[in-house]
């Protein structure tokens, strides 16, 4: 692991106290990966990455990603949720579920990011088995369940990128995890609604 830093040589680099980049890691923002000893350690390239937006005096990265999830309420407030379809078909306390839904994947992938991808398989399939197993509840359909996630996981990806352009501050690393993650997902719930199908026809 010469490439991996520790959580202090990674504040040095970045010019900040290591206590930051602690809360930067568990909010998702700065990817880190867990030793079998629980320490965090980071890739020098993402850490020399983000010390050149401290240099360049952009907005911090934490404050980047609670721009996304703004975005992701607004849009949702704004009528786009209520434009589809699939959401046209479910009832007030379906509707309500769904708008939770948003929080539960942001959270899911949060956790993703922060742990460099460990255990994501479990976690992955336990969102996928929420979307799928609601969707069946409420009567939608393979389509439309798929739909569904893909609303919620394509506002936020859309959202958070757009916070982090407009910041300037490095995404790509992030977009990438973003989606092996939420593709993790869409796979579990596509299975999980097979197999319910198969079971409750």
């Amino acid at each position: 692991m010469k490439d991996f830093i520790s959580l202090k040589g990674a504040a040095d680099i970045i010019g900040v106290h290591p206590s930051t980049v602690r809360l930067w890691t568990d909010k998702g923002i700065l990817p880190a990966h867990r030793t079998p000893g629980g320490h965090r350690r980071y890739r020098r390239a993402d850490v020399e990455l983000w010390a050149e937006h401290a240099r360049r005096g952009g907005l911090e990265p934490e404050a980047a990603m609670q721009t996304a999830v703004r975005n992701v309420r607004v849009r949702i407030a704004e009528g786009q949720l209520e434009a589809e379809g699939w959401y046209q078909k479910l009832d007030d306390e379906a509707r309500m579920q769904y708008r939770q839904s948003a929080h539960s994947l942001f959270q899911g992938l949060i956790a993703f990011i922060s742990t460099a991808g460990e255990n994501s398989g479990s976690e992955a399939h336990a969102i996928g088995f929420e979307y799928a197993s609601r969707a069946r509840r409420y009567e939608l359909s393979y389509a439309e369940a798929a739909q569904a996630f893909l609303f919620f996981r394509n506002t936020l990806i859309e959202s958070v990128v757009n916070a982090y352009r407009e910041a300037n501050v490095p995404f790509d690393i992030m977009l990438h995890r973003m989606h092996i993650f939420t593709d993790e997902i869409l796979v579990s719930l596509l299975q999980t609604y097979q197999t319910l199908e198969q079971s409750n026809p």
